[in-house]
């Protein structure tokens, strides 16, 4: 359900784009890809110069290899339009960095610890923040939801639909579900 139109008359001034794209390679890898756009709707005056609505003021990539345990095996960054030609794509090789991370094991607190303030591209990074659910929706349906080892099925306790104590996980997964627990007991 879309958000409810605005009563106040308003004039779009901004667009953010960030697309995440999953791919299953034939070597058995994968590749995760992010493309983030910003695009003003107005001629935007810069220290480096005009930029005519429309045209990018960030476009950037974003390309992780990773192998099924969700580990980084490679990382490339792009740039292609940037507020400050000659400095910021400067970064990039910095991001080869995320190598050897796990984008399921505090991918996020890395990351940020890694590319804070001047050590990394603040777009960039935030691009990160991306990585771990958007290879978990890459892997949908290429991984059994049962574990072969009998653990509960990764997805559980991992957002506010998938408490094992919900509704939701009554429903749907009974075997893993839990009661609530009584107000002040163990």
């Amino acid at each position: 359900m879309a958000l409810p139109v605005t009563e106040v008359e308003r004039e779009l001034r901004h667009t953010r784009r960030v697309r995440f794209e999953g791919y299953k390679r034939a070597d058995g890898l994968w590749d995760l890809e992010s493309h983030l756009t910003d695009v003003k709707s107005h001629d935007n005056p810069m220290k480096t110069g005009v930029r005519r609505a429309g045209q990018p003021i960030h476009e950037m990539w974003l390309r992780l290899t990773i192998d099924r345990h969700f580990t980084v095996l490679d990382a490339l960054a792009s740039s292609d339009a940037v507020p400050y030609p000659g400095g910021c794509e400067s970064i990039a090789p910095a991001y080869k960095k995320l190598i050897g991370l796990n984008l399921m094991r505090d991918f996020r607190k890395n990351t940020k610890q890694l590319f804070a303030g001047v050590k990394g591209c603040t777009h960039l990074t935030e691009m990160l923040a991306g990585f771990p659910t958007a290879a978990i929706q890459t892997f949908a349906g290429e991984m059994p939801e049962e574990r072969a080892d009998g653990r509960k099925p990764f997805q559980l306790d991992q957002c506010h639909a998938l408490d094992t104590h919900s509704e939701t996980v009554r429903k749907w997964y009974p075997k893993w579900h839990r009661k609530t627990k009584a107000a002040g007991g163990a």
